[in-house]
């Protein structure tokens, strides 16, 4: 009979009390004393897993697995392969995860159907998803769901709803696949499955609200993470990505400093084991750094994220475009998008409507803009429509259209409030400030910017926008003196684009441009600048239009 006064005694206890420290210290004690059983050193394992000291984890796992295949547990065995498969991938380790993936599938092969063959389709599954096509998922997804039905235990029924989801999710359908996913959160909350793979169903969760851009979820389930790792007293949970969107979440709320010095922190901490995950970590610490105009600081950390394996997009076509690189900003874009699925493609439409108007590109700020309508209608996701609301407004405006752009803008504010995404909110602030002055309506407009600039200087941030390209011939294209010229002698949309054979949406789209680099935000302004301009003579003002209706010679 075991001594109650043992050290293993001591640690089973402690590890049933959720003592982790207390658990390593005395079973790691006992075992000094005397060969432990399989059992024990897994438990020992997970002790030294819930104190995040995962090397030591990974070597009481491999201890643990010899020990159920010497006592000819097979499955227990397989269980353990598959628990270091995990662990293995979690750590950025694809090699030596899909070799213990592969042991444990051998060993299973030998085994009659039970849930261990779950978890194997659960981690077969979510490779798949990572690497291979649509039918693999399928052949996965099927088998869990057969396996659940066969087997009806609380742990292989969260991981067939979590693999159905994220299946579901990936097809387009966000409100079916969350759902599933919600459903599969019941069992590990309920304490169902192995911490391990509760751990990954959470951060799986985190990731893909991500990905969808559907912030509040991202929130409510990391709140629900944290409070799930309180009462076990750890955080070992976060691990991977999880720690880095954890982190992005504070950035996005407006915790810029203490964000800064987190992700830095675990860019180093992730670089050696996980360098895929230290890269989307520098690319945050990049996106961090040009918010607050770092430039130098942002693109050393874009090149480390790249040199991680991630591209680092859109924030550093960005950057070039801050930079007035509108060209270099396009070229990075292009190639990004070309490169991208489906669902990767969406966080890059936005800029490069920006970077697309920004380069004269009319058409291809259209396309961008409606690709990103069309993703916002497929998937259901808030912030994909937050996303294209914010990008219509900007090809309002550039059509110089501020009516249109005022009723985007207000749902992308309203969105990014509820959000509480402040960088992003006085972004749109801006633009609603333009809108309002390009509408004649400076009372509106002053607030708005006002806000915005609260904002920024809370963040210690700023907001470039991207600056018309330099001209020879003085500030305004031959067209666009053409048409102030028309405008400052009385004539209105409809006159302009008749005498000058383009459309009225044409002279809108001009009439911006020329408030936008003269500063000013109203027709009678424009004229007045015209008048001014003219009276001094000034080289390459208004002066220099063409007076008669017919086009200039290559103007658009």
């Amino acid at each position: 009979m075991l001594d109650p006064t043992s050290s293993l005694a001591e640690g089973r206890r402690s590890y049933a009390a959720s003592d982790w420290s207390g658990a390593l210290e005395q079973l790691s004690a006992a075992r000094e004393q005397a060969s432990l059983d399989a059992e024990d050193i897994s438990t020992l394992a997970r002790a030294a897993w819930w104190l995040g000291r995962v090397p030591e984890s990974l070597a009481f796992a491999e201890e643990a697995f010899r020990g159920f295949l010497d006592a000819g547990r097979g499955v227990d065995a397989a269980m353990t392969a598959l628990q270091l498969g995990l662990l293995w991938v979690t750590r950025g380790d694809l090699t030596i995860g899909n070799a213990w993936v592969h042991r444990a599938r051998r060993l299973l092969a030998a085994e009659p159907d039970g849930p261990a063959h779950a978890y194997l389709a659960y981690l077969d599954a979510s490779f798949a998803m990572m690497f291979e096509g649509d039918a693999e998922w399928d052949e996965h997804v099927d088998r869990l769901a057969d396996l659940a039905v066969r087997f009806p235990d609380p742990s292989v029924e969260a991981l067939a709803l979590a693999v159905r989801g994220l299946a579901t999710l990936r097809r387009g359908d966000c409100a079916q696949g969350f759902a599933l996913l919600d459903e599969a959160m019941l069992p590990v909350l309920a304490g169902r499955l192995p911490v391990e793979w509760a751990g990954d169903i959470y951060c799986t969760v985190i990731h893909v609200s991500h990905e969808l851009a559907d912030f509040r979820r991202m929130e409510d389930w990391t709140r629900a993470t944290e409070r799930w790792c309180a009462q076990f007293g750890s955080e070992a949970i976060y691990t991977g990505i999880c720690r880095v969107h954890r982190i992005e979440l504070r950035s996005a709320r407006g915790e810029w400093t203490d964000a800064e010095e987190s992700i830095a922190r675990e860019c180093a901490d992730l670089a050696g084991g996980n360098p895929w995950v230290a890269g989307e970590g520098f690319y945050q610490l990049g996106e961090l750094r040009r918010r607050r105009g770092d430039r130098a600081g942002a693109r050393e950390a874009y090149a480390h994220a790249r040199s991680s394996g991630i591209d680092p997009q859109p924030g550093e076509a960005l950057l070039l475009l801050e930079e007035g690189d509108a060209t270099g900003a396009r070229t990075l874009l292009t190639l990004s998008l070309a490169e991208r699925d489906a669902l990767a493609r969406v966080r890059l439409l936005r800029a490069t409507v920006e970077v697309a108007l920004a380069s004269d590109d009319r058409e291809g700020a259209e396309s961008a803009a409606a690709e990103l309508r069309g993703a916002a209608d497929r998937f259901g996701s808030p912030g994909f429509a937050t996303w294209s609301a914010h990008a219509d407004a900007m090809l309002a405006l550039a059509d110089g259209d501020p009516a249109a752009a005022l009723a985007p803008l207000r749902r992308a504010e309203a969105s990014f409030r509820s959000d509480r995404q402040q960088y992003e909110l006085a972004r749109v602030l801006l633009l609603e400030a333009r809108a309002y002055e390009m509408a004649g309506d400076a009372a509106a407009a002053s607030p708005a910017r006002d806000q915005a600039r609260v904002i920024l200087d809370r963040l210690g941030a700023r907001v470039v926008e991207a600056a018309a390209p330099a001209r020879p011939d003085g500030p305004l294209t031959p067209r666009e003196r053409e048409v102030l010229t028309l405008v400052a002698e009385g004539a209105g949309n409809r006159e302009v684009a008749q005498r000058l054979f383009i459309s009225e949406k044409t002279v809108g789209r001009h009439l911006a441009n020329v408030y936008l680099k003269i500063g000013v935000g109203t027709r009678t302004a424009a004229a007045a600048w015209w008048h001014a301009q003219r009276a001094t003579g000034d080289p390459g003002d208004a002066d220099g239009a063409h007076h008669a209706g017919a086009p200039s010679p290559g103007s658009a």
